[in-house]
């Protein structure tokens, strides 16, 4: 049995964006199968075009929003959308769009960004979570 991690991302704030990411691409890179549900804010963080103008982080963190951008900039961290492609050429990851929360937000497939592989609902995502090794709530 191939060892899986199973993120539900949650929020759309970028700092936990970059998180998931991360833990997306290293998951990956260590041979695991990575399957990601966006939800909520996550999905709309998934938009077309919304992870190029997002800079919204954490409310408790805000404060450093500006200084953490900045520093990325001047070290040219790759975004937290480059980190999940990077992921998907590393390893197999699939990111998934919660059924429900589309339908919420009047969504189609073809409003997200075309990293998103497909639309799935929660009980799937649950029943594939539940063969894993590790699942994550982000």
């Amino acid at each position: 049995m191939q060892e899986r991690m199973s993120l539900i991302v949650f929020s759309g704030t970028v700092d936990k964006l970059m998180a998931a990411s991360i833990l997306a691409t290293g998951a990956a890179a260590m041979g695991m199968d990575v399957e990601v549900f966006l939800t909520t804010w996550g999905l709309e963080a998934f938009r077309k075009g919304n992870y190029k103008i997002n800079a919204k982080v954490s409310k408790e963190y805000e404060e450093y929003g500006p200084v953490m951008m900045q520093q990325m900039a001047a070290k040219k961290v790759p975004s937290w959308m480059e980190n999940f492609m990077g992921a998907k050429e590393i390893g197999d990851v699939h990111v998934f769009a919660c059924s429900m929360t589309m339908e919420l937000f009047d969504m189609k497939l073809d409003d997200l960004e075309p990293i998103v592989d497909d639309v799935t609902g929660v009980a799937t995502f649950v029943e594939r979570a539940k063969e894993g090794q590790v699942t994550l709530f982000i």
